[in-house]
């Protein structure tokens, strides 16, 4: 099955890196950042706030990760920002603030922006064909304790994973 159109959009470069690190079913999504030159730094970012990607003083970007989230989430939110700077680096750069997205991913920008950062955060860390393939390991049917041993495989909450089943399925 093919990844999303935001996948396809990626330079062959961009998509060849991001492919050596989905040789584990658990992506070092640190380290798919920092060899995308980008820096992480966990921080509080307050109530209601997942995530931001950001230029910083040297001209190089950073993305902010809520400190108090649960990693599976602060895996996505990275993801999720690494998306952006792929996508939407004229939208970063346009804006001191960079784009902070909240707990929901909404950032203020066009809603589209953030339904494109979401499948290709969703195409990074949940590969589609990796997860069609383990879930034929675990028999090929969609149970809740099958979507329990997918977000554990892949490192990502159980309703990320949901999604993600129904996305593979469509």
């Amino acid at each position: 099955m093919a990844q999303s159109r935001e996948w396809t959009r990626l330079s062959g470069e961009h998509r060849a890196l991001i492919e050596e690190f989905q040789a584990n079913e658990s992506v070092a999504v640190g380290a798919l950042a920092q060899r995308l030159g980008l820096r992480i730094k966990v921080a509080n970012l307050g109530p209601g706030n997942s995530g931001q990607i950001s230029r910083n003083a040297d001209g190089g970007y950073i993305i902010k990760v809520n400190r108090f989230e649960a990693k599976e989430r602060q895996r996505f939110t990275i993801a999720h920002e690494i998306a952006h700077f792929l996508l939407h680096r004229d939208i970063i750069d346009a804006s001191p603030e960079g784009i902070r997205d909240t707990v929901l991913y909404r950032s203020g920008a066009p809603e589209n922006i953030e339904y494109q950062a979401n499948r290709l955060a969703a195409d990074i860390l949940m590969p589609r064909g990796s997860v069609e393939r383990r879930l034929g390991e675990l028999g090929g049917r969609v149970s809740e304790g099958v979507i329990e041993v997918l977000a554990q495989d892949f490192k990502v909450s159980k309703g990320a994973m949901e999604i993600r089943l129904q996305n593979v399925a469509a």
